[in-house]
This record gives C-alpha cells, structure tokens and sequence, in this order.
C-alpha cells in the first residue's frame, strides 16, 4: 500500500512510540508486509528467525521488538509490539468505513456501465466503460475494475484477505489495506471470490475469463488470458503466468509461480513453482506425461506380483 504524501520516520515511530535506529531522515512512501515490500516501504518483523530476512529486504523502515545493528541507509523502529503497530498505520491510512447506502458516495461508475439490482459497490471502487454487474454482486471498497468486464451473480470481489497473526490469545485479523484490479475483458463467473491484497494488489490479467465458485486468494497476480475452471483455488502470493489453462477441481498452494502457457489438469494439488508451457496433472503436481506413465505401471502391478508369487 503507497501513502498519499511520504511520512517522515521521525512521525512514525512518535505514533507508535518506538526508538529510532539508523537513519532518522528517511522517507516512508508505503508500508508493506514482507512478500511485497519495494524502496521506501515500512515492514515489520518480531521474530528472530525472520530478523535477517527482513534486514536484507527491500523494505526501507523495519519495525521490530528487538535492538539489532541496523543496515546502511535504513530505519530500525524498536517498540514492543511491531504487529499491533505495523496494524495501526495501515488502519490510520486505509480505516475502516462501513457502508451506509448500496452504493458508495465515494465509487466511480462509467455512465456505459450496466449495474444490476441488488449490487453492493463499496467507497473507491471504479468501474469501467462497457462493463456489466449482474444482480447480487457484492464489490468491497479499493477495487478497480477496468472496461468490458462481466462479473456473474453472486461473485464477491474485494473480500478480506485470509491472513492473521498467530497469539497467545489467538488468531488476530490484519487490517487489508491492498486492493483487488481487474483489467480489461476480464469475466468471472457466478459465485467466485476474490481476496483483496494484505498490502499489495490482488491482479486479473486482461483477457483473463475464470468460471463459476473458482476461489482467488490475497496478492495473487493472474496473467492475461487465463482460463480458469470450476472451483479452482488458488492460495496468497502465488504469481500466474500469461494463458494459463486450470481445469476443475485444481488447488494451487500459496507462494509459488506458474509459469507461462502452463496446463494444470483437473483435481491436480500444486505445491511448488511450474516450469512454463507444460502440462501438469496429479497431487501432488508433476508433468502430466510422467504422471500418467505412473499410473499405467501401478495398474500392472497386480499381475506382476500374481505372477512373481507363482513362481
């Protein structure tokens, strides 16, 4: 998430009340959790495993629970609590706001636009030219939606993404201060959900066309021209190359980067990145080829071992 106006480093660590290590001058452009930070960007970190990870990130300003050497031309900000902290930054610049009317007040909607009844559009939404809202769509605040898009009844885009921070006293929400962007052409059947980013942006790729109850989850980018059937899922962060075929059925764990023209057969489990222009087929995952040459074998396996005791 980009701020409106950088925030000086001195401001912030006064709002949440942490000491300053390194350098007091920077800037902040945007606070952003560790899968999407770029130059500029507060992250937090509060434990010492991913201390590393965090330091040698992209991520400008470090929010933390502990005094550690901090890097040339970073920002250390020492407090108790950084999750509670790195919260309420995004919740001061993206707050809550319930909606109070049907249609926000705050939504741009293309005079062109077809919005059927019963359509939920949350405050900064923006929709297109030529695109069309079927009855029961609920679109929650920050997404944007680019010209000659479908979307079917009863999606629900812009959702919350599925993301907490585990506690002693449980499991505690992030605020999500991403959005999801929908580009041009894109249609997406009756019944999906599309979670909006943690931090960063939730992307469908121009052209893409996904079919009904097909779940996508936080920050996930899809390529252009994607084909995604029924009930696909596919988990946070995880990267979807250019005309990607996904069949029924398929999960895609969270994390990982399909390359592109891959082709994921039905019920297939993914768990790690695919190399582009294959096929792949199985759970878990593997070159579609390979995998039915795997099962051919297992179905002799019977009359081998028949054979093999006879003897």
């Amino acid at each position: 998430m980009q701020f409106a106006n950088p925030i000086p480093v001195k401001e912030i660590a006064a709002k949440i009340g942490a000491r300053i290590i390194g350098d007091d001058s920077l800037m902040a452009t945007g606070i952003n959790e560790i899968h999407q930070v770029r130059k500029g960007d507060i992250t937090f970190v509060d434990v010492k495993k991913y201390f590393d990870k965090s330091l040698k990130s992209d991520a400008s300003i470090i929010i933390l629970n502990e005094k550690v050497k901090c890097p040339k031309g970073k920002a250390l900000l020492w407090c108790d609590n950084p999750f509670e902290a790195y919260n309420s930054i995004v919740l001061e610049h993206r707050p809550f706001r319930p909606l109070s009317t049907t249609i926000s007040d705050t939504a741009e909607i293309h005079p062109t636009a077809i919005i059927e009844p019963n359509v939920v559009i949350g405050h900064h939404v923006t929709i297109g030219a030529n695109t069309h809202i079927q009855a029961n769509v609920t679109i929650a605040e920050h997404v944007i939606i680019g010209n000659d898009v479908v979307i079917q009844s009863g999606a629900a885009i812009g959702t919350d993404a599925f993301y907490f921070k585990r506690t002693e006293e449980g499991y505690l929400p992030w605020r999500s201060g991403g959005r999801v962007i929908i580009e041009d052409k894109v249609r997406i059947g009756a019944g999906c959900t599309i979670n909006k980013g943690v931090s960063g942006d939730t992307v469908i790729g121009a052209g893409t066309k996904i079919d009904c109850q097909v779940h996508i989850g936080h920050d996930v980018v899809v390529g252009k021209n994607c084909l995604f059937a029924a009930q696909v899922g596919i988990g946070g962060n995880t990267v979807v190359g250019d005309e990607v075929i996904i069949y029924g059925q398929a999960g895609i764990s969270h994390n990982v980067t399909i390359g592109n023209k891959v082709i994921i057969h039905a019920k297939s489990g993914v768990s790690k990145s695919l190399e582009e222009g294959k096929s792949y087929f199985g759970y878990p995952a593997n070159e579609a080829r390979t995998m039915y040459k795997e099962l051919a074998a297992l179905r002799h396996l019977p009359t081998f071992f028949a054979n093999y005791y006879e003897k």
